[in-house]
């Protein structure tokens, strides 16, 4: 498997995400097939499970709602009807706060949580606070909505806790300038500079000292906890079928089996089948889960043959691949490559 397909396929983005965007597009008019056709996603997955979506999930049903809304600034968007709610423990971190200087320092710290595509780099001057974002994993053609929602929703989170519009806030954007850069400066309030090496905020040190208006030291403290206590499960390796898989898309050489998976997590067979119960799913639709993703990013995205494919995925038998191929997705390999299906 190549990097690139490790990197595209390996989840990162709270599913919390994707419902906004379906939601958003309900509300629009569209109704759950429309807004799903394509993009290989089901409605009942994404509010039945909490397992992260990788990359190129988010990728395709991203692509699919700029098709259908016609709005390529569709970040800023989402960004602006996301409640503070909808960012779990997080949320319930910043709006309980005591200050923004609090506020921003949180957000810093556990934005990955949320959203395990980048990384939030905070430094401070005698004049200027600023709030720079490394990418994790190339962004691609999601870059434009990550950075354009994470952009209103740190402006929206500042507006809500102070209950001030702080603009006098610098920002840079590592996209190009686009057609709709005025709906940018609309939305934020203030000019966005394009074409940046990085995302940057930067606002004067003075204005850290704000006062959130929701303060409450009991659900901070508590909120933080939680926070942290995830933090530490993300940095070990984060939920268990996060973990599993991770070590089946990691695999050199074939799939490790149900038995090699617990040794690699220093567990029993039988702890590994209960806990993964208990988050909703199972090794077998690990595994195939893992394999699905890998077949349409295969036939998609490179020119390998269909048998080489099947090969990798551990089948040994072409016919039996498209069979299977043809459960999972109702066409055969061929057909989606040539978008036939």
């Amino acid at each position: 498997m190549t990097l690139l397909a490790k990197e595209r396929l390996r989840p990162a983005v709270h599913p919390t995400y994707a419902r906004l965007v379906c939601a958003h597009l309900r509300q629009a008019g569209f109704d759950n097939e429309t807004i799903l056709r394509g993009t290989r996603l089901h409605w009942e997955q994404l509010v039945g499970e909490s397992r992260y979506l990788s990359l190129e999930q988010l990728a395709r049903l991203l692509r699919r709602a700029i098709e259908l809304t016609e709005t390529p600034w569709l970040g800023l968007d989402i960004g602006g009807i996301t409640s503070v709610s909808a960012h779990g423990a997080l949320g319930y971190a910043i709006v309980s706060a005591p200050n923004l200087r609090v506020v921003l320092q949180t957000l810093a710290r556990f934005t990955r949580l949320r959203l395990q595509l980048v990384n939030v780099v905070i430094s401070e001057t005698d004049e200027y606070f600023t709030v720079t974002m490394e990418e994790l994993s190339a962004l691609g053609d999601v870059r434009e909505f990550t950075y354009g929602a994470l952009l209103v929703t740190y402006l929206h989170l500042v507006d809500t806790v102070t209950s001030q519009r702080l603009r006098n806030i610098e920002i840079e954007l590592p996209i190009p300038r686009p057609p709709w850069a005025d709906v940018y400066e609309q939305r934020c309030g203030c000019p966005v500079i394009f074409d940046a090496p990085a995302f940057r905020l930067q606002m004067p040190v003075s204005a850290l000292d704000t006062p959130c208006l929701t303060a409450d030291a009991s659900t901070f403290r508590t909120a933080l906890r939680d926070c942290e206590n995830q933090l530490r499960q993300l940095e070990g390796g984060g939920a268990l079928s996060q973990q599993v898989g991770n070590c089946l898309l990691n695999s050199a050489n074939g799939y490790p089996s149900l038995d090699e998976v617990a040794t690699t997590l220093a567990m029993s067979r039988r702890t590994l089948i209960r806990k993964l119960k208990l988050e909703g799913t199972s090794y077998q639709e690990l595994l195939d889960g893992v394999r699905q993703e890998l077949a349409a990013w295969y036939l998609l995205e490179t020119t390998v043959a269909v048998e080489q494919i099947a090969e990798l995925l551990g089948y040994q038998d072409t016919s039996n691949f498209s069979r299977t191929f043809r459960r999972w997705f109702g066409m055969t390999p061929h057909a989606m490559r040539t978008g036939a299906g």
